[in-house]
């Protein structure tokens, strides 16, 4: 049984690994900062995800028991990471030049702002069934 749990620590420890590289390589290779964020966000996220289930099996089977720390830190690595990533990016897109306009606030030709779509659409199809 412990010949089985070492293999799955390893195991983990390897994909986990792997995973740190990958986001680092993503992050030195890319070209874009949208592209940047997205290779290390991803790829430590589930990398250090990886090496701490790894370290909870070390440490339940030849540890103390169980401790919440790990567990802990894996649940603000999983809230933190995505946020941070989506903050920085919402921040790189408002201070970007010429970006895209939202379409929800592009104006139609009668000067409404089309936040009622689909009511101006169904509108519309009663008008040509009626005339």
């Amino acid at each position: 049984m412990a010949t089985l749990l070492d293999g799955l620590t390893i195991l983990l420890l390897a994909i986990g690994c792997f995973f740190v590289f990958l986001g680092s390589f993503a992050l030195v290779k890319m070209t874009g900062f949208f592209h940047r964020i997205h290779g290390p966000t991803k790829g430590s996220t589930l990398g250090v995800g990886c090496i701490l289930l790894a370290s909870i099996v070390y440490h339940t089977v030849y540890g103390s028991g169980l401790h919440p720390r790990e567990l802990l830190i894996t649940v603000f690595l999983f809230l933190t990471a995505p946020v941070a990533a989506h903050l920085m990016s919402r921040a790189a897109l408002s201070l970007m030049e010429g970006r895209p306009t939202d379409p929800s606030t592009i104006p139609d030709p009668e000067g409404h702002i089309r936040d009622d779509a689909d009511e101006r659409a169904a509108e519309r199809a009663g008008e040509r069934d009626d005339g």
